[in-house]
C-alpha cells in the first residue's frame, strides 16, 4: 500500500524504482536540504570519507526512511529489492567506469555455508536490486556534493546468471574443501569472494572447514569489472554488443573455459599465414596481426569481448621463437616507485592487481618458414588452463 509519509509503496519494486528514480542530477546534499530536519552531527557523519556506506545509509534513513541495519534480509523485505548505492568515475576519454566492486553480503566461517545457490544470502541480495550510482568526482571539496547519476532495479540477465551460479559453486567448493586460505578474486568471472578488514593480519580468522587454516575474511561481491559492465550497458544504455558466448543456454552444459577450448581447440596448429586468408586479412607480420586473428577465431570484434569485460580478463598474445624462448616481456600497469615505497606485498596495489585479474595467453610458436602456428602445450598446474591457450591468475 502506497506510503504517504513515505512518499512509495514499500511493497512494490516499481514504486520504490519510481520513488528512487527523482533522485538523479541530484547531489547528497541536495537530498539532505529538500528533506530538511537532519541533525548536524548526522550530516557530518554522512559526509565522513573514511565511513564506509555512509552516503549509502543517508540514502536509506534520509531518503527512503528506513534505519540502515546489517541484516541478511533485503532493505525492502516486502519488496525484495536491495538498495545499493555505488560510485562511478569519469576517466580522461570521458569513458565511465565503476568505482569499486559491489559487496552483497559476508562469507560465513563460522559454520556451514548454503551449497544451493538459489537459497543463499548471496541470491538473496542480488536477485532485484535497486543500483543508484553516483560520481565520485574527486575534485569537489565534500562527498555531499556527489552528484547522483543513475538509478534503476536491477536483475542479472540469465546469461550472466548461469556464470555467477558457477562462479559461487567454485567459492563454496574451495571453503568446503577447508581452502578459503587459497580464494582469490581472479579465480571466478563476475561474482567474486573480496577481502574484507583493513589489512592481512587485522581481517584473518581461522575457517569453519578441513583444519581450521586461518584465512582472509571475505564477501560475495560483483567484481569492479562487472559492474562497469553494468553501468554501461545495463544502466546507461551502451550498445555494442562483442559476444563470444552467442546462445546463452550452452552454459547450462559447459563452463566459459570449457567453450573457449571448444572454439580455439579447432584452429590448433594452423599457420598465421593460413589464417590470415582463412579469414580474409592481410599477412603484413606487425604486432596487431596476431591479437587480430585471437579475436577472429573467437569471433569477436576486438579484445575487449563483454565476456571478458566483465570478468576482468586480459588477453595476452605470447610468440615464442622455435628453442622456446620468448620475444617479448609481458608489460603490466605502470606504477610510480615511491608508491611502493613503505607497502605490504598483501595490501598493494600489484597485489590487488593479481588477486583481480586473470590472464588469456594466447600463444603462437615459430614453425620455420612457414610463419607462427597456434601452439598446443600441455597444462599448467595454476588456474584454469587449456590445451590450446593458459588462462591463469597468480596469488
Amino acid at each position: 500500500m502506497f506510503n504517504e509519509r513515505l512518499g512509495y509503496d514499500p511493497a512494490v519494486p516499481e514504486s520504490i524504482e519510481s520513488y528512487a528514480i527523482q533522485l538523479q542530477d541530484k547531489t547528497f546534499m541536495d537530498v539532505i536540504v529538500e528533506k530538511g530536519g537532519v541533525a548536524s552531527n548526522a550530516i557530518e557523519a554522512y559526509a565522513n570519507k573514511f565511513r564506509k556506506g555512509g552516503l549509502g545509509n543517508l540514502l536509506e534513513e534520509v531518503y527512503f526512511g528506513y534505519k540502515a541495519n546489517s541484516n541478511q534480509e533485503a532493505d525492502f523485505p516486502e519488496a525484495g529489492v536491495e538498495l545499493k548505492a555505488t560510485p562511478y568515475e569519469v576517466t580522461q576519454k570521458g569513458e565511465l567506469r565503476a568505482g569499486e566492486r559491489l559487496v552483497l553480503t559476508m562469507i560465513n566461517y563460522d559454520g556451514p555455508i548454503e551449497i544451493d545457490f538459489y537459497k543463499s544470502h548471496a541470491w538473496e541480495k542480488m536477485r532485484l536490486i535497486l543500483l543508484i550510482y553516483y560520481w565520485r568526482n574527486k575534485q569537489l571539496n565534500s562527498n555531499l556534493l556527489y552528484k547522483i547519476g543513475f538509478v534503476k532495479l536491477f536483475t542479472p540477465p540469465e546469461s550472466d546468471i548461469e556464470i555467477i551460479k558457477k562462479d559461487y559453486a567454485f567459492i563454496v567448493g574451495t571453503i568446503q574443501a577447508g581452502r578459503a586460505h587459497e580464494l582469490s578474486e581472479g579465480d571466478t568471472m563476475y561474482l567474486g569472494a573480496c577481502t574484507k578488514g583493513a589489512t592481512a593480519e587485522k581481517s584473518t580468522v581461522p575457517q569453519y572447514y578441513g583444519d581450521r587454516v586461518p584465512a582472509r575474511k571475505r564477501a560475495f561481491c560483483f567484481k569492479n569489472s562487472y559492474m562497469t559492465y553494468v553501468l554501461n550497458h545495463y544502466i546507461a544504455g551502451k550498445h555494442d554488443e562483442n559476444s563470444i558466448l552467442k546462445d546463452a543456454a550452452c552454459l547450462k552444459e559447459k563452463t566459459f573455459a570449457e567453450i573457449l577450448e571448444e572454439i580455439v581447440s579447432k584452429f590448433i596448429g594452423m599457420s598465421d599465414k593460413e589464417l590470415c586468408e582463412r579469414f580474409g586479412r592481410e599477412y603484413n607480420n606487425n604486432k596487431a596481426q596476431w591479437n587480430d586473428l585471437a579475436c577472429k577465431i573467437l569471433g569477436i570484434r576486438d579484445e575487449r569481448a563483454d565476456e571478458f569485460e566483465k570478468a576482468n580478463i586480459k588477453v595476452k598474445t605470447i610468440r615464442i621463437e622455435e628453442n622456446n624462448t620468448m620475444r617479448e616481456s609481458m608489460s603490466f600497469p605502470p606504477f610510480r616507485f615511491m608508491d611502493l615505497v613503505g607497502e605490504e606485498y598483501d595490501d598493494s596495489f600489484l597485489h590487488d592487481y593479481f588477486e583481480e585479474t586473470q590472464f588469456f595467453f594466447f600463444v603462437w610458436k615459430k614453425d620455420g618458414d612457414g610463419g607462427f602456428v597456434i601452439w598446443n602445450f600441455k597444462k599448467c598446474n595454476k588456474k584454469p588452463c587449456y590445451n590450446t591457450c593458459c588462462c591463469c591468475n597468480w596469488n
